[in-house]
């Protein structure tokens, strides 16, 4: 029985006795939920579509006291019921529509949605519910116009309807919320004017209304509003309209984005600003100069790209402290005085400028060429490899940040994207981040980990934070929930400087706590709740604590004991090799015959009896890490078999040792014959000899296997060479089964899982969204293939190899090929290129199919001169050439294990799901 539940039961134990029950009604005032609000939720449960069976719990029993999901209540008022205070169904795959009587939950604050399938319009009788707070609707596929009555709620603060489908004007009703601090309205159809009523609201903060079809002319009156922080109105069509001038005045404005909105004329004096921080006014018929006046100094980024702005750069814009972008691309700007003179931190883009032909100055160049500004992968770490593995009976993992070293905790995972931030390079704000978050999530420093952020379009900041427990492993209950209820009520408000945040998913994991999914009674009534628990439990918490102590250490014994018994005895083909039997063919594992290390072990050189030469993977001591990967590896390659992937020789499973071994691989990895310290430089032929060896290899797992694999870290490191340069792939620890048909013979897109991986190589759309797809590979490959034509790392110096090739190409450059692949067809290279960059594609969509990956490299082969079409008789022979300066394997990262000799390092949020296997 897992921690949890054994607290669970215990207060359930508890609650179970009079005096708890008694003092439950006390406290509550109330037992049991309003009649008529319990009739209005049944209807709004038959609208929804509920394919996960989240709401399963709302079929039975009192829905504040039967745990119904995204029910939260209170006891409010004097009639001895209960009611419903918030309804939290957060990204529970929800569809269907969402119903009238939503409007009878008279006593509702929060209404939160966000990030299901759900369609339809929004029930005008919402605007009945007066006690409402925060309306939050976006990212479903809600459409029809907005309902005027929404304007008359007295109380809403928040209104989030982002993200949907929702048409037709703006109501001039809203002018009336006048407690409203939120209306983010982007990502939507509305169209028609802005309502210059709006200018009434109060309290206003932020205004989202990017990503619609606004025309008109931009109001005037919006500077008169007195708190706002936040305009974004990027992408509608003010065709015809100029900036106000009065939008100078607006004293407490940090962000003005007006980005690709049609804007003619000048642009206005915004030096009255004090506190701008983010300028945008790209892509628009902007006219005349850059007005001279010296911005806030809290400015960070003024993009001003793609007008028709003439005359002269502002020598005073390159002395802004805060300055970190400033981007001049496609206008007519004609000179740089010699005062201008940023410093090096702050990217400056000009090309497609007069001033870059005709100025004198040296540096000039580094301003006019185009320039990468790196928006992918963020603050990645490994585990130190010195700690002992973390248990596995529950989700544990390192802290980088404990100050208790190899600390192993349990954490919550968050997604959290800040949806119109202030600045445009997160990397010197990440420690005011860090300190924000957690003084207002009232957490130490050390308990917040960011695990991973990326750029998105907009711009958006999309991060995946983990939260860990303070000195302890795991988190109590009461704090996941705190926690939880803090980030999805929006009870906090970060600096400025990162704009307003939305929370996209809360993983309570091993907490037994379901997504989005808690219920229960308001503090007040918990507070008493607990009391009874304390009074109930007291008793029993000598025994649970010895009962949980007693099993963790079964259940660790048994896994260390168990891992491989179920199946070894099925797998066929494999040999089972004595612990003596290694000890023997590594002499001792003597350091001589080490030739790689990396997180789950360390690999060496071994012979067999036979004399046959074997790399063997020898997992750390007592690791229970690995066994997941250990025990997937061998069950996915005693079972497939292609000319292409590494053979899996046998396995040792013995006196608490796990070991792989597999065909050694003289020329290494690809990765190593891609540095510039390669003694063997790769030709082209050889490179797509590789390619289509690997190619063909993916091929096989995706339509040939049985069922089909998705192996989810193909990267030039996990690809060896034989002998003859034929390419193998590796490492399969990572690896999953593709989805398979359900009850109704449907094969799902996906598999949902846990991002893993290499930066670099990492699918965008899985590691957004964590479906894992066969174009999921497709990704990885194409960035291989990238690799291949230049030489490149996937991420060096903050630099992404799939956007500058594409930058290369889109600017009419050829891409910078690899110097040492010799001679080569430009119109091979060309397809090539081509093709590495459509397997890149952001939308999985877009990409090619294995097959198709494969037919086009056969195409190109059958493209190259007759000379050229295979390995060179060089190649195949230059393992001893290579033997003769340094042992095939010598200086070589682990051919055999996921970690890459770029630097980077492997993301993971979370342990590997559990992949069951039938062996056959």
């Amino acid at each position: 029985m897992p921690e949890a539940r054994v607290v669970l039961y215990v207060a359930i134990l508890a609650m179970s006795s009079p005096f708890f029950l008694g003092h439950k009604f006390s406290v509550a005032g109330a037992q049991r939920t309003d009649p008529s609000e319990v009739n209005a939720l049944r209807i709004i449960r038959s609208k929804l579509i509920d394919p996960m069976k989240k709401l399963d719990m709302w079929n039975s029993g009192d829905p504040c006291r039967s745990n119904w999901t995204g029910i939260f209540c209170d006891a409010v008022s004097n009639d001895r019921y209960l009611h419903i205070r918030e309804f939290q169904l957060l990204k529970l795959n929800l569809s269907g529509s969402l119903a009238a009587e939503l409007g009878l939950l008279s006593h509702l604050q929060i209404l939160d949605v966000m990030w299901n399938n759900i369609s339809g319009s929004i029930p005008k009788e919402i605007g009945n519910i007066a006690s409402l707070r925060l309306l939050l609707l976006n990212g479903n596929q809600l459409s029809g116009y907005l309902p005027e009555e929404i304007g008359y709620l007295p109380n809403l603060d928040r209104l989030q309807i982002d993200e949907n489908q929702i048409s037709g004007p703006i109501p001039k009703s809203f002018a009336n919320l006048s407690r409203i601090k939120h209306l983010h309205m982007n990502n939507n159809s509305l169209s028609g004017q802005i309502p210059p009523e709006l200018s009434r609201l109060p309290i206003l903060f932020h205004f989202l209304l990017d990503n619609n079809n606004l025309s008109g002319y931009l109001p005037p009156e919006i500077s008169e509003m007195p708190n706002l922080k936040i305009l974004q109105l990027d992408n509608n069509n003010f065709s015809g309209s100029s900036i106000p001038a009065s939008y100078g005045n607006i004293k407490t404005l940090r962000k003005l984005s007006l980005r690709n909105c049609s804007l003619e004329g000048t642009i206005p004096d915004l030096s009255g600003i004090p506190q701008l921080g983010y300028l945008d006014l790209s892509w628009n018929q902007l006219k005349g100069p850059i007005p001279s006046n010296k911005l806030s100094s809290s400015i960070t980024t003024i993009d001003l790209s793609h007008n028709f702005l003439n005359g002269t750069i502002p020598s005073n814009f390159s002395g802004l402290p805060n300055l970190q972008l400033l981007d001049f691309r496609n206008n007519s700007l004609s000179n740089m005085p010699d005062s201008f003179d940023p410093p090096a931190n702050v990217t400056v883009l000009l090309y497609a400028n007069p001033v870059c032909e005709k100025s004198t100055r040296v540096d000039m160049a580094q301003f006019c060429r185009p320039q990468f500004v790196d928006q992918a992968y963020g603050n990645l770490e490994l585990s130190p490899t010195e700690c002992s593995p973390c248990p596995t009976d529950r989700d544990y993992e390192y802290n980088p940040l404990s100050p208790i070293p190899c600390s192993c905790a349990v954490p919550v995972g968050v997604g959290f994207r800040l949806k119109s931030p202030g600045i445009s390079n997160f990397h010197p704000y990440i420690n005011d981040f860090e300190i924000d978050l957690t003084s207002l999530l009232n957490l130490f420093l050390y308990q917040l980990y960011i695990d991973r952020y990326i750029w998105e379009i907009g711009p958006r900041l999309n991060m995946h934070l983990k939260l860990f427990p303070s000195n302890t492993s795991l988190f109590n209950i009461s704090e996941v929930l705190r926690l939880r209820r803090i980030l999805s009520g929006w009870e906090i408000t970060l600096s400025d400087v990162f704009g307003p945040y939305e929370l996209l998913n809360f993983t309570s994991g091993s907490y037994d706590i379901p997504d989005g999914t808690t219920s229960g009674l308001s503090k007040g009534a918990i507070a008493g709740l607990l009391v009874g628990v304390v009074a109930g439990a007291t008793a029993l918490s000598v025994a649970v604590t010895i009962l949980i102590i007693r099993r963790r250490s079964r259940y660790r014994m048994i896994s260390k004991r168990h891992s491989l018994s179920q199946f070894s005895i099925k797998i066929d083909g494999v040999k089972c090799f004595t612990f003596k039997e290694m000890l023997v063919a590594t002499n001792n594992f003597s350091d001589s015959t080490q030739v790689g290390q990396g997180g789950y072990g360390k690999v060496f050189k071994g012979i067999l009896a036979d004399g046959t030469p074997v790399a063997i993977k020898r997992a750390y001591e007592g690791s229970l890490q690995g066994s997941k990967e250990f025990c997937t590896e061998i069950e996915l390659l005693s079972r497939v078999h292609h000319r292409n992937l590494v053979s899996l020789v046998g396995y040792c499973d013995e006196l608490d040792e796990q070991m792989l071994v597999y065909e050694f691989m003289p020329n290494g990895t690809l990765r190593d014959h891609l540095s510039a310290n390669s003694v063997a430089p790769l030709d082209f032929s050889v490179r797509l000899h590789i390619a289509l060896g690997a190619s063909k290899c993916i091929l096989y797992l995706h339509t040939e296997a049985d069922p089909p694999i998705f192996h989810r870290d193909i990267k030039a490191s996990n690809i060896l060479l034989d002998s003859k340069f034929n390419a193998k792939l590796a490492d399969f620890g990572l690896s999953r089964l593709a989805p398979v048909p359900d009850n109704e013979g449907t094969i799902p897109d996906y598999v949902s899982t846990l991002v893993k991986g290499t930066p670099g190589y990492l699918d965008p759309e899985y590691f957004l969204t964590h479906k894992l797809t066969d174009k999921s590979d497709v990704y990885s490959l194409g960035v291989v293939f990238l690799e291949l034509l230049t030489g490149m790392r996937p991420i060096s110096h903050g630099k992404n190899i799939v956007r500058e090739v594409s930058m290369a190409c889109r600017a009419g450059m050829t891409p910078v090929i690899d110097k040492n692949m010799g001679s080569y067809s430009p119109e091979c290279i060309n397809k090539f290129a081509s093709l590495a960059l459509k397997c890149c594609e952001d939308q999985p969509d877009a990409r090619p199919s294995m097959s198709e990956v494969v037919a086009e490299l056969e195409n190109i082969r059958r493209m190259m001169p007759e000379a050229d079409a295979a390995p060179s008789e060089s190649m195949v022979t230059s393992p001893s050439k290579l033997a003769e300066s340094s042992s095939a394997f010598s200086g070589m990262d682990n051919p055999f294990i996921s970690s890459d000799t770029s630097g980077t390092n492997n993301v993971d949020s979370g342990s590997l799901a559990s992949t069951t296997v039938n062996p056959r």
